[in-house]
C-alpha cells in the first residue's frame, strides 16, 4: 500500500472521529475518496480502520456497535 493512501485513511479516520462521526468503512472510504472495494482487499487498511475504531471515544464506539 501507497504511503499517501495510509495517509488518507488516517487523515479521514482522525477526521471522523474529531466530527463526531462513526468511522465506518463506507465513511473513512467516501471521505479519503477512494473505493470501498480498496479498503476491503487491503488488510492493513482495514487493520488501520480498527485501530481508529477502538481508540475513538466512547460515544462512537457505541454507535458503531449498534449499527452492526
Amino acid at each position: 500500500m501507497t504511503i499517501p493512501t495510509l495517509n488518507q485513511i488516517e487523515r479521514a479516520c482522525a477526521d471522523l472521529a474529531r466530527n463526531g462521526h462513526p468511522i465506518t468503512i463506507a465513511k473513512v472510504a467516501e471521505h479519503a475518496g477512494i473505493s470501498r472495494s480498496t479498503i476491503y482487499r487491503n488488510p492493513e487498511l482495514r487493520a488501520l480502520i480498527e485501530h481508529h475504531r477502538q481508540v475513538a471515544p466512547p460515544r462512537l464506539a457505541a454507535q458503531f456497535d449498534q449499527s452492526v
